[in-house]
């Protein structure tokens, strides 16, 4: 009788061992966060700090979050229509919000010159020209952008256009059309960020070991590299092919079949990947990084220091993928075709503009390098500073030598460009749209990489406000791997504004919702206003006001406030006091 019972027992306990492996092999993933939407016109974007339990066990992780406790809300925005973003900075510093990959003026633009204090809404908006893809949008300030961006502060903007609309493609968001925003995390003992180049662990849209299940169909993966500085090379555990459909900015001609792809820091592609017939199966999307150069970001394999990580030059999983049932109204095909892009024409360009990459040493910069620092133009970035003066519908030629040692990922503000040649050759077919990141590889040897791109400046011209082009490695940013450009209206434009001191008058007075602004002179225009409360503090700044619909106060508390107008052509200023009831 016992001679019976034990080899049942043992195959009880056996079974009973089964089911908790596989209950402990399945609790390693966490669900995949997707974030929320906004779309319309009007978007409020509340700046935060705050808190979210990212690490499952222990400590809640200190974060920043946008309307929410990580990361912010993805907006759907359609091309040609005038965007309003109500900005409120809640952090307790000041921040910045770029709106990557954005051709829109360079007031709005939200770099290192846009700063927000602590406490005040920030009210840009612009006409959306942009072709439809993925874009994003992140704090900027200078010297802090690293320590911003590793809280978690960001999120996607979708753009969606009428060539993209009428083609066969994956929209339905977080179920056949997923966002997935790549970076990597450092957290101590007390599951909190440390602001370093690499993290030890990795993280889609927030998520530490995510899953997520799909449909067995034809499915978009929009992909954003928002890491501090690891590239990506991405490909499928199966080796399996994908298409890229998308670069920074736009649709690519015909999509563009690939094993591997190597997305750099502050680079997005969207992709669809065929998974009809394969319901129950699962796949992981991985980085293939023990392939990269030493020199590229990801490839180094420090043991310690600064830069060390559990990562570097390794193949790591990103996200672990579950392929479900296929969904009513599959898209069960790839495209042939996708769009007719017309790259700019390089007998256009009235300029090349040589700019080099260089590694100084005995420079002393503010974070972690210390006597170390990579530079543009062999000098670090200086915010009254301006490196070009470019005149208004300039096509130019970008040629970026580099004598680094370190590959860098390069953006460029206000345009889209076309690569025309990387290293003498013509750029991959992946990279042939347009772009707004483009990586300029490190030299070989004694020989230096030469890049080159065409762009033009057009719309938009600023005397005061700069764009800026820099290393979207954010460590390299803050540490002064950047410059400026100011685009200037062409010499000889009739100049229709006043020179004189205008007079405004506002009403009513006192106001309560809104308040309105009259110029004595009709032509007058006003490049900026700002509110500023009885303490001093400024509390709202609005680029641009769109005087005629008259400045909304009406999140104002009661009280008296100043009005602080900037004349657009002379920079005169003129402030008037008003009650807000």
């Amino acid at each position: 009788m016992h001679k019976t019972k034990r080899p049942i027992f043992l195959l009880i306990i056996f079974f009973l061992f089964i089911l908790l492996f596989r209950s402990q092999s399945h609790a390693q993933y966490n669900t995949l966060w997707i974030p929320d939407t906004l779309s319309g016109t009007n978007f409020n974007l509340n700046i935060k700090d705050t808190f979210a339990q990212l690490v499952i066990k222990g400590n809640q992780t200190i974060t920043g979050g946008i309307n929410g406790k990580f990361w912010g809300p993805t907006l759907f925005i359609k091309k040609g229509d005038v965007v309003h973003m109500n900005v409120k900075n809640n952090l307790n510093d000041s921040t910045t919000l770029h709106w990557h990959g954005m051709h829109l003026p360079a007031v709005m633009d939200g770099g290192p010159h846009q700063v927000i204090p602590p406490g005040t809404l920030w009210q840009p908006y612009w006409k959306v020209t942009n072709n439809a893809a993925t874009y994003w949008y992140h704090p900027h300030l200078h010297e802090m952008t690293m320590d911003q961006i590793t809280k978690g502060i960001g999120g996607l903007i979708i753009v969606r256009d009428s060539i993209e609309s009428a083609l066969a493609l994956p929209r339905k968001y977080g179920v056949d059309d997923i966002p997935l925003v790549l970076t990597d995390r450092d957290f101590n003992t007390s599951n909190q960020f440390v602001a370093v180049p690499y993290g030890d662990s990795m993280m889609v849209n927030g998520t530490l070991r995510p899953e997520f299940s799909i449909p067995a169909q034809v499915v978009r993966f929009r992909i954003l590299n928002a890491a501090i500085e690891r590239s990506y090379n991405l490909g499928f555990s199966d080796n399996r092919a994908f298409h890229i459909i998308t670069s920074d900015g736009g649709l690519l001609n015909a999509p563009v079949s690939v094993t591997r792809y190597l997305l750099h820091a502050g680079e997005r592609i969207e992709i669809l990947v065929n998974c009809l017939s394969q319901s129950g199966t699962s796949l992981d999307l991985k980085a293939y990084n023990s392939t990269l150069s030493n020199f590229v970001a990801g490839g180094e394999a420090f043991v310690n220091g600064p830069f060390a990580n559990a990562l570097g030059k390794k193949d790591f999983n990103i996200l672990h993928l579950k392929i479900g049932a296929i969904t009513s109204s599959p898209i069960t095909t790839v495209p042939a075709m996708l769009t007719i892009n017309k790259p700019l024409n390089s007998a256009d360009a009235v300029i090349t503009r040589k700019l080099t990459f260089s590694d100084s040493a005995g420079v002393k910069v503010p974070v972690i390098l210390g006597p170390n620092a990579f530079v543009i133009n062999h000098k670090l970035f200086k915010l009254k500073v301006t490196d070009y003066n470019i005149a208004l519908n300039n096509t130019e030629i970008w040629e970026i030598t580099s004598n680094s040692v370190f590959g860098h990922p390069f953006h460029i503000h206000d345009v889209e460009f076309n690569i025309l040649s990387v290293k003498g050759a013509a750029p991959a077919a992946a990279q042939s749209g347009w772009k707004d990141v483009v990586f300029i590889p490190g030299k070989t040897g004694t020989t230096p990489s030469v890049v080159r791109f065409i762009a033009k400046f057009d719309d938009y011209a600023d005397a005061s406000h700069p764009f800026m082009f820099h290393c979207h490695i954010s460590l390299h940013e803050d540490e002064g791997m950047m410059g400026q450009f100011l685009v200037t209206s062409p010499s000889g434009t009739v100049n229709l504004f006043p020179k004189s001191d205008p007079q405004i008058n506002i009403f009513p007075n006192p106001a309560k919702t809104k308040l309105f602004v009259a110029y004595d002179q009709p032509n007058s225009q006003v490049y900026y206003a700002r509110i500023i409360n009885a303490l001093g503090k400024t509390v709202l700044m609005l680029p641009k006001p769109e005087l005629e619909k008259g400045i909304d106060i009406s999140g104002l508390a009661s009280g008296m406030y100043t009005l602080q107008i900037t004349q657009d052509e002379t920079k005169i200023m003129t402030t008037k006091k008003f009650i807000k009831e």
